[in-house]
């Protein structure tokens, strides 16, 4: 049987269920890696519904669905503790879960909310999530990257464009605070072998959280395969070396050879 690059690495993905992070769990298990795929209970029908599709590819075997609420610690302690123990090893987080702009109503301009006229609870959830969650996270897992010298982060972030756009408390600014972590962690981790880095679509994605009656035309959407590609290289042992950037999904052609890719699709994370 021909070796895969994930073969041998397990790797944790939240917000798994649906969306990006299906497609992520989905190519990742069909390039060999083991993958703890983590969700709410509240979407153990579309987790179903991945596991359907796994089964399909003939990768079932490969991905453990969890269930884990990424804002609280002791909950992130679990889910790695419980990776490793279902896996006997542990090499990788992606860090998907998020609420997003659809949490505080629709997205057209002309029916978008001020920051101001946003519930606080929606604010305070959303930062909890988005923010805190992840941080929780990559918490929980650094230690254990740290102690075996080797390791991949990857934050999923938005469009800067999107960071910006009027109307877009929480989700925006929140995405930003993820692309600063990004810079910070992998100066924080340089030297220690475990990389981090920030992935997006790179438009609006084809998800729920873009609501139906903003963008009817479905198929005009940036739709959630372009992470397929991206996320296995930067998974991989491939990706040794780069930590700090920034990748573009759609931007990314599964066709190039792999320099070519990443010089298309790749920059250095953050404002600079």
């Amino acid at each position: 049987m021909a070796t895969k690059v994930g073969d041998g690495l397990a790797v944790i993905v939240t917000g798994a269920a649906r969306g990006l992070g299906r497609e992520m769990t989905l190519a990742l298990a069909l390039a060999g890696f083991r993958v703890a795929a983590v969700d709410l209970p509240s979407s153990d029908a579309e987790m179903a519904d991945t596991m359907a599709q796994a089964a399909q590819d003939g990768t079932a075997d490969l991905i453990a669905p969890m269930h884990g609420d990424i804002t609280a610690g002791a909950e992130c302690d679990r889910v790695v503790a419980q990776t490793i123990a279902r896996f006997g090893c542990l090499h990788g987080l992606v860090n998907n879960a998020a609420l997003g702009p659809q949490e505080t109503g629709p997205m057209s301009a002309n029916r978008r909310r001020r920051f101001d006229q946003i519930d606080r609870d929606v604010w305070l959830r959303t930062v909890g999530v988005n923010v805190n969650g992840t941080f929780l996270m990559a918490h929980a897992i650094a230690p254990h990257l740290i102690a075996q010298g080797w390791g991949r982060i990857v934050n999923i972030v938005t469009s800067y464009t999107t960071m910006l756009n009027a109307g877009n408390s929480p989700y925006g600014p929140t995405k930003a605070a993820i692309e600063a972590a990004t810079v910070v962690w992998s100066r924080d981790l340089d030297g220690t072998g475990v990389s981090v880095n920030a992935l997006l679509p790179g438009s609006a994605a084809n998800t729920r959280m873009i609501p139906d009656e903003d963008f009817p035309d479905r198929a005009a959407l940036t739709q959630p395969v372009v992470m397929r590609a991206p996320i296995v290289w930067l998974m991989s042992k491939a990706s040794d070396g780069v930590t700090g950037h920034r990748f573009i999904g759609k931007l990314w052609d599964p066709a190039d050879a792999t320099a070519d890719a990443v010089g298309k699709a790749g920059a250095l994370a953050g404002w600079r």
